[in-house]
């Protein structure tokens, strides 16, 4: 047997993500906390990381790298970075993880400096993938759930895992990552708190969106953190590091309306603020009673999935459960009496198979949007751009194949501006889509900013939010969204910031 003398576990750097505790390698590390040696390594937070790397990697004789990969930023490290250490350390086994690694696994093991993909919660897969390596036991590998990997050129899946019960997984190695990267450095000021913890408290999401990248990975499937565990976790943050808000980053937080409800009868007296992703058809069958506990208990804003208001294409997406038009409007005016901002995300540019269909459907949604900042001002926008994601078998994934679109056929191709923009939902380089109809979309966004200037840049108050009014007064009310240079200039001289591309801190 040949020992495993050293596992790295990375977090490549994210736009978004410097003041954010980093719960995918944690949960790793507490993976195989006792049984093999590791180093956590957080990209963002190393002024240097490819040398810190190095230095950890150095004079080992049989090193493991493991890294979580999101599309969009965490690339410029993670495929540089795999590629330069592997051939420095030919020893070197690369693993990776997250939603880029798992949808995109054919050109990243094709890559040839990537050995395996973990595809979904890497709790029980990434001790055993260690286990079997270190015993060069390979007839073992093909029993790992969650695996792909290349043998004889070959591309091997392995079965899927039930989701694990969270509650018995591994306590997160805090004092790991606070030896290394003090915890209170990833606790920052936001619109919600000056001091704000994000946190992790469930896998994946029980519907099958047919943009979503969740959907590959989870199928369908969801499971969370009880309640007493959250509020237990929550709690020690509040004593120990003073928090005053939580950003709740799972997929789909609201899942389990008895979960929200323990959670925040628990925390109601903690005067802590909190935010977390749901969906409308969801939440919208909480009770009034239930809206009420939960503003009291310091709710302040809640991420919700519109996607458009068009009842055809909404089924087009297979949005699911009973998700419409009307109820998008009614849901947003129902959250508005209580005090709850709903922060609605917007997918416009969806595929046809004529211009003019792509067109009316992106003026239909933006006349939509003008709606429900009629019905209630308070109301977040956050507008993406459809961009495809290989959903396997699903009829819009074949749709947009059959209309020309590829991914990148190599690892290094995702590096480039244009696709990393793709991975970013703001200028995919899809066919059905002219440059006419992504600044049109563009354009309407930057009056519709400066309108209605999100609450979560707090930095825009007062008299600049009283000028960006007036720049774009006449431009929204006539409906005129063309060459809004005026506006762009004092959103960049400002630095205004959109929560979906910076993340809600300050610098």
């Amino acid at each position: 047997m040949t020992s495993i003398d050293q596992v790295v576990i990375f977090n490549p750097r994210s736009a978004d993500a410097k003041h954010r505790i980093p719960n995918s390698i944690l949960q790793v590390g507490g993976s195989i906390h006792g049984n093999f040696p590791y180093v956590l390594i957080d990209g963002n937070l190393e002024a240097h990381p490819l040398d810190q790397l190095k230095k950890q990697l150095e004079g080992k004789q049989n090193p493991v790298l493991g890294m979580t990969v999101m599309p969009g930023p965490q690339l410029k490290q993670a495929i540089p970075f795999s590629k330069e250490l592997k051939q420095l350390f030919p020893r070197l086994t690369v693993i990776w993880g997250g939603y880029f690694a798992a949808n995109q696994h054919r050109v990243v093991l094709d890559s040839g400096y990537v050995d395996f993909v973990i595809s979904g919660p890497g709790d029980e897969a990434f001790p055993k993938l260690l286990s079997a390596l270190q015993n060069k036991r390979d007839e073992d590998i093909e029993r790992i759930p969650n695996l792909i990997f290349k043998s004889d050129s070959k591309l091997i899946t392995t079965r899927k895992e039930p989701l694990p019960d969270m509650d018995n997984l591994p306590s997160f190695p805090y004092e790991e990552l606070d030896g290394r990267y003090p915890l209170k450095n990833y606790l920052a000021k936001t619109f919600m708190g000056r001091q704000t913890l994000s946190y992790h408290s469930s896998f994946g999401c029980p519907f099958t969106c047919s943009f979503c990248a969740v959907v590959p990975i989870y199928n369908a499937r969801w499971k969370g953190l009880k309640a007493e565990r959250i509020v237990k976790d929550v709690s020690w943050f509040k004593e120990k590091y003073g928090i005053d808000a939580v950003e709740f980053h799972d997929n789909n937080f609201f899942t389990s309306r008895k979960r929200v409800v323990d959670f925040a009868k628990n925390v109601k007296d903690l005067n802590i603020a909190w935010w977390g992703e749901g969906r409308i058809d969801t939440i919208n069958k909480y009770s009034d009673d239930d809206l009420a506990l939960m503003k009291e208990a310091g709710l302040k804003m809640i991420f919700l999935g519109a996607e458009t208001g068009n009842d055809e294409v909404l089924k087009q997406m297979d949005k699911g459960g009973t998700q419409t038009g009307q109820q998008i409007k009614d849901f947003a005016k129902r959250l508005g009496k209580f005090g709850i901002i709903a922060e609605y995300s917007f997918v416009l540019g969806m595929p046809a198979d004529d211009p003019a269909k792509v067109t009316q459907q992106i003026n239909e949604d933006i006349n939509f949007i003008r709606e429900i900042k009629r019905i209630n001002p308070e109301t977040e926008i956050i507008i993406y751009v459809y961009s495809p994601v290989p959903t396997e078998g699903s009829d819009l994934y074949e749709e947009i194949q059959a209309q020309g679109f590829h991914f990148p056929e190599t690892l290094e191709d995702w590096l480039s501006p244009s696709w990393e923009r793709f991975d970013l939902r703001k200028n995919p380089l899809t066919p059905w889509l002219t440059g006419k109809h992504i600044n049109r979309i563009k354009n309407f966004e930057t009056v519709l900013n400066a309108y209605y200037p999100t609450k979560t840049d707090f930095r825009v108050r007062g008299w600049k939010k009283g000028l960006l009014k007036m720049l774009s007064f006449w431009r929204y009310h006539l409906k005129f969204y063309a060459f809004p240079y005026e506006i762009k200039l004092v959103l960049k001289l400002w630095k205004y910031r959109q929560p979906e591309e910076q993340g809600f801190y300050a610098e």
